[in-house]
């Protein structure tokens, strides 16, 4: 495995992030909030909110460099004991057990900074392995298979549930 890093995001991580972000594989496994193309501008946006206190967003730095993102998103309501977890990462260091390790220190700090959550979970789309392959590494269960419930690019994803308990 690579060494990486999880720190705090910087005004100086803009370059690297648009370089990386503005990949269609990253794009194509996020939200359609997740922009692409992804400019400059929206580099600009995400490290504003970055680097607000919630919610907590850290960058995976790579000899320095930001290569990739991860968070964990409160969620309000009937649901406020749960932290949504969301991230990815450059394509050229999938696959070298980066984001297994990243998801594992990220639940971490979850759980150590909100002693209220009792569970932090991530819902990767079905066709989605890589990801739920790392999330099963890092010791996250499956939940739930809610089937044909996305659509993503104008296909229809299956929606997986994973999570990880206090």
């Amino acid at each position: 495995m690579a060494l990486f890093e999880l720190r705090p995001f910087t005004l100086h991580d803009l370059p690297a992030l648009v370089k990386h972000a503005n990949d269609r594989t990253v794009a194509d496994n996020l939200t359609d909030a997740f922009p692409h193309p992804y400019t400059g501008e929206s580099g600009r946006h995400f490290l504003q909110e970055a680097m607000k206190e919630l919610p907590l967003r850290r960058c995976i730095a790579i000899n320095g460099e930001c290569c990739g993102a991860i968070g964990l998103h409160p969620k309000a309501d009937l649901w406020r004991r749960n932290l949504e977890l969301g991230y990815w990462l450059a394509k050229e260091h999938r696959g070298q057990g980066i984001m297994t390790e990243a998801i594992k220190q990220m639940t971490e700090l979850g759980f150590r900074t909100f002693p209220d959550i009792a569970r932090i979970y991530a819902t990767p789309f079905g066709s989605n392995i890589a990801s739920q392959r790392a999330l099963e590494k890092a010791g996250f269960e499956l939940e739930a298979k809610l089937i044909g419930t996305l659509v993503k690019n104008g296909k229809v994803e299956d929606e997986w549930i994973y999570g990880a308990r206090r």
